[in-house]
This record gives C-alpha cells, sequence and structure tokens, in this order.
C-alpha cells in the first residue's frame, strides 16, 4: 500500500494522520523525542532537546499529540517538534 492510498483510507474512516518533524506517522502509544528546548507555560519548567517523552496519544488534531512527563499534568506538545524515537 502507497503513502498515498493509506492517506485516502485514513480520510475515509475519518482519522487523522499526524507526522512528526520529519514525516513519519505517529500513532497512540508511540514514544517520541524532542527536536528543540521547550519552555512549557504555567509548570516553570523547560523540556530539553532530546528528552524522550514515552506513550503518547493522538488528540484527533493534525499536529497536537497529547503526553505526559513527570511534574507537568496535561501536556500537549506539537508534532513538529518531536521526532519517532
Amino acid at each position: 500500500m502507497s503513502a498515498s492510498e493509506a492517506a485516502a483510507n485514513a480520510a475515509a474512516a475519518g482519522q487523522v494522520e499526524v507526522r512528526d518533524s520529519v514525516g513519519n506517522l505517529l500513532a497512540d502509544g508511540d514514544s517520541v523525542t524532542l527536536v528543540k528546548d521547550l519552555k512549557v507555560k504555567g509548570a516553570g519548567q523547560t523540556l530539553k532537546r532530546g528528552t524522550v517523552i514515552k506513550s503518547i496519544r493522538l488528540t484527533g488534531d493534525d499536529q497536537e499529540i497529547d503526553c505526559r512527563y513527570e511534574g507537568i499534568k496535561g501536556l500537549v506538545l506539537r508534532a513538529e517538534f518531536v521526532r519517532k524515537s
């Protein structure tokens, strides 16, 4: 199955394709690595480049992923700042 066929099947099923910074397709439960230092609003903390985030969840938006990290509740990251591990 080609990439265009997979995209057509996902669109027909009502699912959103979420791709990381280099174009890899992300799915629920994947682990991702940050490609940039990110300041976390409200937490007073900075997540450093290379930090591994485990067990992500897709939100239904093609650019946002929901995840957990120690000490930060309700962390939502943009897909453009992560790379699949």
